[in-house]
């Protein structure tokens, strides 16, 4: 991830790895009813006429495409940034970017996604 940051966005690498609000376990949220929430959000979501951004990373979030039917929203995607699999297609990719480009086009703030030192 900060490998990404820092690649796309020149982002310093701060000088810890605490992400923990960022971490789950590889599918710990699968067969829980998750599939269900995150289906009625973007089924909510789809439908406004304010722009969404959404980032699908890896093949159970691609899997979701096919429900954001709207044009005006902006899908990104890639494989998941997990260490078994960030590099077949995560790094490289400037999902951080991308975001704040679109952000800018549509005429709103740019996020800071600078993780800071502790």
């Amino acid at each position: 991830m900060y490998k990404e940051l820092h690649d796309d966005l020149g982002c310093y690498i701060p000088n810890n790895g605490y992400l923990e609000k960022w971490t789950s376990e590889a599918n710990s949220h699968r067969d829980i009813g998750w599939e269900i929430f995150t289906d009625k959000i973007i089924s909510l979501l789809k439908d406004r006429t304010d722009p969404v951004i959404f980032i699908l990373w890896g093949n159970n979030a691609i899997s979701k495409e096919k429900l954001i039917t709207n044009k005006w929203h902006y899908i990104i995607k890639s494989v998941h940034p997990s260490p078994l699999s960030a590099f077949r297609g995560f790094f490289g990719s400037k999902p951080f970017s991308k975001t704040n480009n679109f952000l800018k086009s549509i005429e709103k703030e740019p996020i800071d996604w600078q993780i800071e030192n502790i």
